[in-house]
């Protein structure tokens, strides 16, 4: 019997207009990877969240309680053991 790995939690901090933003969606959908996204545009909370954690600019990912800054395939792929 295989044991089905639970997905940790994916928040994927973007901003209308984000080529960077795009894509790092269209790839965590290409991987299955379920997400929530939240428009920091939108949200100032979300974004100053963003900035506390050393991030300048979108797309920001939290995945766990880790956060990547940027659109960094390896270390996405690392968090997520894909």
């Amino acid at each position: 019997m295989s044991e089905i790995k639970k997905q940790k939690r994916v928040v994927l901090f973007t901003a209308p207009g984000c080529h960077w933003c795009t894509t790092a969606k269209t790839y965590l959908k290409s991987k299955g990877v379920k997400f929530k996204a939240i428009d920091i545009s939108k949200d100032e909370a979300a974004a100053k969240d963003c900035q506390r954690h050393g991030c300048k600019g979108v797309p920001a990912v939290l995945i766990g309680s880790r956060w990547i800054c940027g659109f960094d395939k390896k270390k996405i792929n690392a968090e997520l053991g894909i």
